[in-house]
């Protein structure tokens, strides 16, 4: 008889703490939900109208591709749910309902399941879908039109990051740091509130469904590189502080750039890839001919994640 014990193996992971995709979705789509409530607030109806929409519409198309591919229905995972949200939650109030609907389909179809579902997409697909409308779709996608339905009392009747691309630096000079971050601004219907972002990130932090060296790292690359513009010409640039509290900054730091698909597992990695978000973000807002260049400074990011993954620790006895 052979008496040879044999050693069974197991694939990674070996050890689960309980947690999964749906607990990490609807905790997501709960930390989003306060800067939502503020959009709500600010423009009424319409907001509630885009992000209704935006969700349900997201989950539609994963379930129509589920069906079609014949593959287990995952709209359960909360993910397309989650996905929809985000994508309104950057979106104008005055957004067409068609340009939502094919904003989802991009973001769903194009930017997720086309590489086969959640786990596999190599671009944000909010980043993804937001670019293309941006270019495809510009004028629909302006936060500035349509203003007229919506009675705000805020500083200013345009998107601050808006002004200062048009006018330069004087046209933003009396708009306080302390209205901007509590979202008396015109932007995207959860972008503007940067308390009720940066609460959402937190708790999403302490709750360990993303890491701070990616938000962080992200937020001091802006910082650095927009100080450092504004040193060398006052006159032409804005402060740091500007630019960190609007436009889509604070949302991409928290809630696009943490994606865990397509941002790094490693120490140095992350920081090195949040760092780079932030200095391409002021470097396209500054020079390039968009508005708002954090779409753009996501997806170059996500582009070079495999790479900057590679740096990790020499692993334990290894000579060289």
């Amino acid at each position: 008889m052979n008496s040879k014990k044999t050693l069974i193996v197991s694939h990674a992971p070996f050890w689960h703490d309980g947690s999964g995709i749906p607990e990490r979705s609807y905790h997501t789509i709960i930390a989003a939900l306060p800067a939502a409530a503020v959009g709500i607030a600010h423009y009424g109806a319409p907001a509630l109208g885009v992000i209704s929409l935006a969700m349900a519409t997201a989950i539609l198309w994963e379930l129509l591709l589920n069906y079609a591919s014949k593959r287990p229905f995952t709209i359960g995972n909360g993910n397309a749910a989650l996905v929809g949200l985000l994508l309104a939650m950057v979106m104008p109030a005055s957004t067409p309902w068609w340009v939502v609907v094919v904003g989802t389909f991009l973001a769903i179809v194009i930017g997720m399941q086309i590489f086969g579902g959640i786990g596999a997409n190599p671009f944000n697909p909010v980043a993804l879908a937001m670019a293309i409308l941006m270019i495809s779709y510009t004028a629909h996608l302006d936060v500035d039109a349509g203003l007229v339905n919506f009675p705000l009392d805020f500083p200013s009747s345009t998107s601050p990051i808006g002004a200062l691309k048009a006018f330069g630096p004087a046209a933003i000079e009396n708009l306080s740091a302390v209205d901007l971050f509590m979202g008396r601004q015109v932007g995207g219907i959860g972008s503007g509130c940067g308390l009720a972002i940066v609460i959402g990130g937190v708790y999403l932090m302490i709750r360990g469904f993303i890491r701070w060296e990616v938000s962080v790292s992200f937020v001091v690359g802006l910082f650095v590189t927009a100080l450092l513009f504004n040193m060398a010409d006052p006159t032409r640039f804005a402060s740091p502080v500007f630019h960190l509290l609007t436009g889509y900054t604070l949302i991409g730091a928290f809630f696009l750039a943490t994606e865990s698909t397509t941002s790094p597992v490693n120490f140095i990695p992350m920081l090195i890839y949040g760092a780079l978000g932030g200095v391409m973000t002021v470097l396209i807002r500054n020079i390039g001919v968009y508005v708002d260049g954090v779409f753009f400074a996501i997806l170059l990011i996500n582009l070079i994640n495999p790479l900057v993954d590679k740096i990790r620790p020499k692993a334990i006895g290894k000579v060289a």
